[in-house]
């Protein structure tokens, strides 16, 4: 633990106005573990944006375009700030130390009376740093149960200043809706990265087959950050299974160690693969991959709104409020991938929202198969 965070957790101590104790505007800062350019970061973002017009912590819908525009917005009720700590893309032990003691600064200066902690390592080295201070502390999108973190005295009750909600994951059911797409598929591999997020989802994944809980056999999961050893075990994969289950692909670096950016890989994936997948968040089915059973972002960030105005505006202490995982978002399919695999999409197979383009693809001018 760096002693800058030490010094900074005991300033905040006397510096955070209780919840409901304000007089004045709400401030409340929030903090993504990740980048605004990321596609999870954007679902998360307009979550957010739908719950604090709701719950008027934002006046207008012109508020919450500048609060996503500029990370900042003043309204008659509320002030509000966001940060980044990018570490999907800045993943190191130096660059993830560097980015929490600038954001916890950054918290410092700006003296919230509530702090929204956006995915796990957000929740993880910050909220560390805030917990049994007098700020109000809410997280959205810990992947699994969050009690590793050492937030929380349960789920139940949290009994500290933390709650929020978590994700479920909804991977038996990412599962399901693809037999149910292609019922002939009986085996499936996965694909993710060596990330927080993607070994959490398939460490799940894993222990759900061992249990039997499983539609289809897994055959063998890849779990790397080196693209070229996820390209190579996708490819040598689809000669072996019917189908892929592709996890997180955001901290796979190249040769060089750069992190390669999710929708260039997402392309190469597209063109060289002939077998479908499912995936567990939207931004998957909008970069083109063929259905998903949505754990939804927006769904996340709009209920740690709703956990704000109950801290905020009905005086409920955060300790007292369970935590709990949002319902799943939508069946998805993407139809520019179905018409790549020669799938038919019909009302019948049950798809609850189509998403027409692959925006891995629209770098190319002739995408393989969507004519």
């Amino acid at each position: 633990m760096h002693t800058t965070w030490m010094e900074i957790g005991l300033m905040l101590l006397s510096l955070a106005a209780p919840a409901g104790t304000r007089t004045g505007p709400h401030r409340i800062f929030v903090i993504s573990s990740y980048h605004k350019e990321y596609l999870w970061s954007q679902d998360t973002q307009k979550g957010l944006c739908a719950g604090l017009l709701e719950f008027h912590f934002l006046d207008d819908a012109g508020q919450a375009a500048e609060f996503t525009r500029t990370d900042t917005a003043t309204s008659s009720r509320c002030v509000l700030q966001k940060t980044w700590l990018d570490t999907k893309r800045q993943n190191g032990k130096a660059q993830i130390a560097a980015a929490v003691d600038r954001v916890m600064a950054e918290l410092s200066a700006f003296r919230p009376d509530l702090v929204l902690l956006g995915d796990d390592n957000a929740a993880n080295y910050v909220g560390n740093q805030l917990v049994d201070t007098d700020l109000a502390v809410v997280f959205w999108g810990i992947n699994g149960l969050p009690l590793r973190y050492g937030l929380l005295d349960s789920l139940a009750k949290p009994g500290h200043n933390v709650t929020g909600v978590y994700q479920a994951g909804y991977l038996k059911e990412c599962l399901e809706f693809l037999q149910r797409l292609l019922p002939h598929v009986k085996t499936f591999a996965v694909l993710s990265d060596d990330s927080e997020t993607g070994r959490s989802k398939v460490k799940a994944l894993e222990s759900l087959h061992e249990a039997g809980a499983l539609p289809l056999r897994l055959v063998e999961s890849v779990v790397t950050n080196g693209l070229e050893e996820w390209k190579a075990g996708a490819l040598r994969l689809q000669d072996q299974v019917d189908a892929f289950f592709v996890m997180n692909h955001n901290s796979l670096k190249d040769a060089n160690g750069s992190v390669v950016d999710q929708l260039e890989i997402g392309q190469w994936y597209l063109q060289h693969i002939r077998k479908p997948e499912c995936a567990h968040e939207r931004q998957f089915a909008e970069e083109g991959m063929l259905c998903v059973c949505d754990d939804s972002g927006y769904n996340q960030g709009y209920q740690a709104v709703c956990l704000a105005h109950r801290i905020l505006h009905g005086q409920e202490r955060p300790g007292q409020i369970a935590v709990t995982a949002p319902g799943r978002g939508p069946l998805l399919v993407n139809r520019t991938r179905a018409r790549m695999l020669g799938l038919e999409i019909t009302p019948a197979l049950g798809a609850e929202e189509i998403i027409e383009k692959a925006l891995a693809l629209e770098r190319t001018s002739n995408p393989p198969g969507a004519n």
